[in-house]
């Protein structure tokens, strides 16, 4: 019986330790095909097998062109899929067993803006007000009731759209989002805002969540 017990309790723990040992890259591996429409399941393991032999991990992707694993670490990936967007994971903690993935997807064109997802480690989405309240425009765009400026009033009223470019650090367990509606305006107009926009909003994860970091 207590042979029995003591091969339990270590393949118990064996099985825990897989678990904990699991990276980036084996999840990004397994990624349903539905998530990745331009990078096949070949094309996913080309890029680790390519960038862990330190060759240029660059690949052709579904619809002929090119896309390119930058930067790989073991709870973080980087991929530029095209030349006008990219792609980033990364693996975040939720306890010592536990633990989730975050993906950035960014589109420009020209400016960028960013899309923000959650899902369990078997890729399963889960909703991402639960892990992050978003900015909105004042929290990049200040301008005071009192403003008398005719000129950068109407600029203001031209920033009608919240864009945003979101990034995941490789170093830390950040998330920040810069302003990028200004992008999109024309230049005269961009400037007249310059002197009230704040700086990018900095969150960092905690626990269970992304919390400001301010």
């Amino acid at each position: 019986m207590m042979k029995k017990l003591t091969m339990f309790l270590c393949l118990a723990c064996a099985w825990m330790c897989s678990l904990q040992a699991q990276e980036a890259k084996t999840y990004f591996k397994n990624m349903p095909d539905s998530l990745s429409p331009l990078l096949t399941s070949v094309n996913r393991a080309d890029c680790i097998d390519f960038l862990e032999s330190k060759m240029k991990a660059e690949v052709t992707n579904r619809f002929g062109g090119k896309s390119e694993m930058t930067e790989l670490s073991p709870d973080y990936i980087n991929v530029q899929m095209t030349p006008q967007s990219s792609w980033q994971m990364k693996l975040l903690a939720m306890n010592d067993t536990t633990k989730l993935i975050c993906v950035v997807a960014t589109a420009c064109a020209p400016a960028c803006d960013s899309d923000v997802h959650f899902y369990t480690t078997n890729w399963e989405e889960l909703p991402a007000s639960s892990y992050l309240a978003l900015p909105v425009m004042k929290d990049f765009l200040s301008l005071p009731d009192t403003l008398l400026d005719y000129e950068v009033r109407d600029a203001g009223e031209k920033a009608d759209m919240l864009l945003m470019k979101a990034n995941l650090s490789a170093k830390d367990n950040t998330l920040t989002f810069t302003f990028t509606t200004p992008d999109y305006m024309d230049k005269e107009t961009a400037e007249k805002l310059k002197p009230y926009l704040r700086r990018p909003v900095v969150y960092v994860w905690k626990e269970d969540k992304f919390v400001s970091a301010e």
